[in-house]
């Protein structure tokens, strides 16, 4: 009989849950004992060596790319270079990322199974595009200082290549260049100052965040090239909003450095409220409808939000000792809190 190869954390996982099924009557004796000998611990969990060897490669690849260019006869022959014309390097770089994308793509109806080294091979493409739309924006960008529009041609790029190959990955990087966009694009509108519309960095991003959160609950799941990626882009906009927010309640709606200096933070709680009331809220929501990435976000922000609140009004307030006194209590009565929920769910 084949066995379902698993860590020896995931046996532990799944034998605790087929005894719950048996002491609830959903299994009887003989299923249960036929589904414990249908697993099997690993003997070496080759997945995730897999993993980090491409994680690996990756980063020995990028030192590879610094060495180069500290080598002496490397930086001759590159200044020997300098005057080659900027098409040049744009033709090399559109020309890699083709390769490494069609790899990907041959790989991927070849060995469909293999998502990391699909996804390493996506990701060289990934970072070429990037390459060669820089120096694009040095060739048709030379007179402007609109350069966003380049950042939103890398967002039409990665965002057909992510449909084309159904690839999270390069979705998720499409959506950091929406980002990017966004950003610059602000920017240039108010001429490259820090409001826009009356709006600093943060405020705009939350704005933003909550625009991509909502268009991936009611418009993504529409389309249907865009279903896979409902899922990814509901965690990146959640992440969006709930970042931006956490910012929006340090530095507030302020844009002038000096001017945020001498404003008291209390001044600014009401950001720092809502951040946390929106945590909570995902929080609740999480823990209503039984969804892991909307409740983990929200603890981790209200988590978040509680201590920085913390800091900031008390740590010029209060002696040092008892400040990080009350820390560790806090911490110990979080982890007592957390300890007596997994206890009670093993009971139940």
């Amino acid at each position: 009989m084949k066995k379902l190869d698993v860590t020896k954390h995931d046996h532990e996982t799944l034998s605790e849950a087929i005894d719950f099924w048996e002491s609830k009557g959903y299994l009887d004796s003989g299923k249960s004992s036929e589904l414990r000998e249908s697993l099997d611990i690993k003997s070496f969990d080759w997945g995730r060596l897999a993993r980090y060897a491409f994680w690996v490669a990756l980063g020995c690849l990028v030192f590879a790319v610094f060495s180069l260019f500290l080598d002496d006869a490397f930086v001759q022959f590159v200044q020997s270079l300098s005057d080659a014309p900027d098409i040049i390097y744009f033709g090399f770089f559109a020309a890699l990322a083709v390769i490494f994308y069609a790899l990907g793509f041959r790989y991927k109806l070849r060995n469909p199974k293999k998502i990391l080294s699909i996804e390493t091979m996506m990701l060289v493409g990934v970072f070429a595009t990037a390459a060669a739309i820089g120096f694009l924006g040095k060739i048709l960008g030379k007179d402007t200082s609109h350069y966003s529009l380049f950042f939103l041609l890398s967002v039409v790029i990665y965002g057909f290549l992510a449909v084309r190959f159904k690839s999270q990955l390069i979705w998720i990087f499409m959506l950091i260049s929406l980002g990017v966009w966004f950003g610059t694009e602000t920017a240039h509108h108010s001429n490259w100052g820090f409001r826009f519309w009356g709006m600093n960095y943060p405020l705009r991003f939350t704005l933003f965040g909550l625009i991509i959160t909502l268009i991936s609950i009611f418009i993504v799941p529409k389309i249907k090239q865009l279903t896979d990626f409902r899922k990814t882009s509901y965690v990146v906009g959640l992440l969006y909003l709930m970042i931006s927010l956490w910012a929006l309640s340090i530095f507030g709606n302020y844009s002038d450095w000096d001017r945020w200096v001498n404003i008291r933070q209390y001044e600014m709680f009401y950001w720092g409220l809502l951040s946390t009331a929106i945590s909570a809220g995902l929080v609740w929501y999480g823990l209503r409808f039984k969804d892991n990435a909307t409740r983990e976000i929200g603890f981790v922000f209200f988590i978040v939000n509680v201590y920085t609140r913390y800091v900031e009004y008390l740590w010029d307030n209060m002696n040092r000792s008892l400040f990080f006194l009350f820390l560790a209590v806090s911490f110990f009565l979080v982890g007592r809190w957390a300890e007596k929920i997994w206890h009670k769910r093993n009971e139940d």
